[in-house]
């Protein structure tokens, strides 16, 4: 038993040490990433959820039907997840200033803030996540980047109780 929690306890405390992407990186495009354009509009997206031992647990798409009204943007995405079950959840973002951005969801703690830089964009917030037994508090570190005029790649790291759990890598498809 104290064996399994060692491994369990390194485990979680190297995945902590990980790197993890920053605005100040060097952006590897040219490419300026403008959320009110590239949401606003039908957008498809294909995703998972892996743990922080790289098992992958949960796979979903999404359906997600945005508009942009010159001062807010919402978002209505339609989850279906492998075993068929459904969730949906509305954001209203709204821009706050040339690159950052606030906003709200249900079950989402307080509100979301997000800053734009070239192609990425950074979002941070708490969430009551509904999973297949209940709900689970956790707080996402939601990177995007913007791969062509039509594609961001999104990865998110997740954490509970400040302790990485895991990561869900999304593509994002603009519908034209």
């Amino acid at each position: 038993m104290i064996r399994r929690f060692s491994i369990l306890f390194c485990g979680f405390l190297l995945a902590g040490c990980v790197g993890k992407p920053s605005l100040e990186d060097e952006p590897l495009s040219p490419l300026e990433l403008n959320l009110e354009e590239f949401f606003d509009g039908r957008v498809v997206a294909f995703g998972q959820f892996q743990d922080v031992f790289g098992a992958v647990r949960r796979r979903f798409d999404v359906d997600i039907y945005g508009t942009w009204d010159g001062e807010k943007l919402r978002l209505v995405e339609d989850f279906v997840y492998e075993d068929g079950s459904p969730e949906q959840r509305i954001w209203t973002l709204q821009k706050t200033g040339a690159e950052t951005w606030r906003g709200t969801a249900p079950g989402v703690i307080g509100e979301a803030t997000g800053e734009e830089r070239g192609d990425t964009f950074n979002w941070t917030y708490e969430i009551d996540l509904p999973v297949p037994d209940g709900t689970l508090r956790v707080t996402f570190d939601d990177w995007m980047w913007l791969l062509s005029e039509d594609r961001i790649l999104n990865r998110a790291y997740m954490k509970r109780f400040g302790v990485d759990i895991g990561e869900v890598i999304i593509t994002f498809e603009k519908q034209r």
